[in-house]
């Protein structure tokens, strides 16, 4: 029996006891740090998260900008594209009824060429009816190659406009790739951006959203009754007065990436309504507008003109006067009033 009795365990001396406290408390330590360090994110200031969505947003614009300009090549593209395959079906068409006349030519011929033309003659009752007869075949003869001649150029021009829709078709697909890089990068930058903000609290914010902007000037983008100031510069020319009285009314608009008016806008696109709304045609995208007029420089600038800002041309505003202008700034911010010298200059145009 003695055998079969379990050893009796020897208990831990406080020394022992101890240790292997310590060790077990290390271990859990140890275990919970590294478990935090796979989800804890370093805390960062409001002014460290500010510069880097300023950042994240400056990115997403120039972005957009190149989405803008995809869209518009694609848009183009595709609108070719269908004038091309209408023109093709037009054509067909047309092949189709001189094929049908040249068939009915040919079964016509077919059926009085079996006879030699001499012997036609020699047999006929009435020479003068049948040279009348060989007349008239002659000249539906050259009808007949003149019909041959055009339905084979009308094969050849169908041809270069299948070959050309082929072409288009390739460029087609080739700007839609270019928009699906682009609107991905753009919801990247701001996913990333509304990530980082999530991480303050809301009067942190709160705080930023304000930042950037001039009291007087903030006062006056969140007031979208208003117009020029009295006694503001008036702009020269009524399509450039038409677009500031344009922009002021799009005051307090959200921003929204791609957005041409009425209700949302982008950078561009808030430019470009305020022209249409004028009667002018501007290109979509910034580095395009910069040359649709004339360059003026800073000194020079008139109610109306076009200013640029960062060294790529990737914003633009509209300038309304006393070195402010209503520009859509980004997706945390409002069509707005603000100074053009809140970023870094690059350029102004005056349009018309």
């Amino acid at each position: 029996m003695a055998a079969h009795r379990k050893p009796k365990q020897r208990s831990l001396s406080g020394h022992t006891a101890r240790t292997a406290a310590t060790l077990a408390l290390a271990s859990a330590a140890t275990a919970t740090a590294f478990e935090g360090t796979g989800h804890a994110e370093p805390k960062v200031t409001p002014s460290e998260v500010k510069d880097k969505v300023d950042e994240l947003y400056r990115e997403a614009e120039v972005a957009t900008e190149k989405y803008n300009g995809a869209k518009e090549k694609a848009d183009k593209a595709e609108r070719s594209l269908a004038g091309l395959r209408d023109e093709a079906a037009r054509r067909t068409e047309k092949l189709n009824t001189a094929r049908q006349g040249l068939g009915s030519l040919a079964t016509a011929q077919y059926r009085t060429g079996a006879v030699d033309p001499s012997v036609q003659l020699a047999l006929s009752s009435d020479p003068d009816e049948f040279l009348d007869r060989a007349s008239r075949a002659d000249r539906a003869g050259h009808r007949q190659a003149a019909t041959v001649t055009d339905v084979r150029h009308q094969i050849r021009e169908l041809d270069q406009l299948h070959t050309e829709a082929d072409g288009t078709l390739d460029d087609l697909k080739s700007r839609q790739a270019d928009l699906r890089k682009h609107k991905k990068t753009v919801t990247g930058k701001l996913a990333e951006a509304k990530r980082l903000l999530a991480r303050l609290t809301a009067e942190e914010r709160a705080r930023l959203a304000s930042d950037g902007a001039a009291g007087d000037a903030d006062r006056a983008s969140r007031d979208t009754s208003r117009g020029p100031a009295p006694g503001a510069p008036k702009a020269v020319g009524s399509r450039a007065a038409a677009a500031v009285s344009y922009a002021y009314k799009a005051l307090g608009s959200p921003y929204v990436w791609g957005a041409t008016g009425p209700n949302a806008f982008d950078c561009s696109g808030l430019t470009q309504a305020a022209y249409r709304a004028a009667g002018v045609s501007l290109p979509r995208t910034t580095y395009a507008q910069i040359d649709a007029g004339r360059r003026v420089s800073r000194a020079e600038l008139q109610p109306g003109d076009l200013v640029f800002f960062y060294s790529g041309i990737s914003h633009v505003g509209l300038y309304v006067g006393d070195g402010k202008m209503i520009h859509a700034p980004n997706p945390s911010a409002p069509v707005r009033l603000a100074p053009i010298d809140q970023m870094p200059f690059a350029g102004a145009t005056r349009v018309g």
